[in-house]
């Protein structure tokens, strides 16, 4: 459904995107990873037909987005990282124009509402101000305009950015509706716990490289290398962590609260011994697992060196 092949995106002398392959096929779940700055909404607004590329070529459902852009525009539902709302009309009104703009027959265009106002849970607030919803609602709003015209594949740019903890697991709640649904969607974001639970596949892009793509569990295979084990401990974090990078056969530990995950290079049999040393060093735990690498261990393994 999304073709993405050796493209590069020049702003005079910088360079966005740089030789760039992409194939994401129909009903996936892709996850388009990467810091500030990686590329990730250039890319994406290529293909929403907002920006052309400099070299290469990019297709939507089979159409190619610099000869065919309004057969991709008429399949795609673009919800940029930024948008704006008019916040003097109600929700109904806001809904209704874009309705008329997609070109939804103004027979269905009430039924067409309500259907995407029950889908992204905003019904009571059809008849609200725009100006009056919190961000997280807004957000929802955009999502739900987006989906007027039923499309086929949908383009996500940091949908949950800025929002609460509560208001970032609704978003993710709909995304995962919308996978049931069948579309095929292309999600952004630099926040990886966003994707980790609903992505089919992912792509790591960094300083306009992409630099893995494919299926989550075979890039994880492929890349994991070292085992990981996580440590959760009774005092302070960073002490652990520092008892752990005394040892040769720990290549890096990172805390998250009280779990310690650490990067064993070790014969997986003898991990016993990083145990013991932590209890000789006088470090209390509680708990003690190896466990298999995730989405965070693989983007900070690949983009390690980028970033430092």
């Amino acid at each position: 459904m999304i073709k993405i092949d050796n493209v590069t995106k020049k702003f005079g002398s910088f360079t966005a995107v740089n030789s760039v392959s992409l194939n994401i096929g129909k009903g996936e779940v892709f996850g388009f990873i990467g810091p500030n700055g990686a590329g990730k909404t250039t890319t994406i607004r290529m293909l929403a037909t907002l920006s052309l590329p400099s070299e290469g070529s990019l297709s939507v459902g089979g159409f190619d987005i610099v000869k065919e852009p309004r057969e991709v525009r008429r399949i795609i539902g673009y919800m940029p990282d930024s948008f704006g709302v008019y916040e003097d009309l109600l929700v109904w009104e806001y809904l209704d124009y874009f309705a008329a703009l997609y070109h939804v027959d103004p027979s269905r265009r009430k039924r067409t509402i309500n259907d995407v106002l029950e889908l992204t849970d905003l019904t009571i607030k059809y008849g609200s101000q725009v100006m009056s919803l919190s961000r997280g609602m807004k957000q929802r709003l955009c999502l739900a305009k987006t989906l007027l015209h039923d499309p086929e594949v949908l383009l996500l740019d940091e949908p949950a950015s800025g929002l609460d903890p509560h208001a970032r697991i609704e978003i993710r709640e709909l995304i995962r509706e919308l996978c049931r649904m069948g579309k095929t969607i292309l999600v952004s974001s630099h926040i990886l716990t966003e994707l980790a639970d609903f992505c089919s596949s992912i792509g790591i892009i960094e300083r306009g490289e992409m630099l893995a793509a494919g299926r989550i569990d075979e890039i994880t295979a492929s890349l994991a290398g070292n085992q990981v084990i996580e440590i959760t401990v009774k005092g302070d974090p960073l002490a652990a962590i520092a008892v752990l990078e005394e040892r040769t056969d720990i290549a890096r530990a990172t805390s998250d609260g009280r779990v310690v995950r650490a990067e064993y290079t070790g014969a997986s049999e003898d991990v016993d011994v990083v145990l013991e040393y932590l209890v000789g060093r006088g470090v209390k735990l509680t708990a003690f697992t190896p466990a298999s690498a995730n989405l965070e261990d693989i983007f900070l393994k690949i983009t390690r060196g980028a970033v430092a």
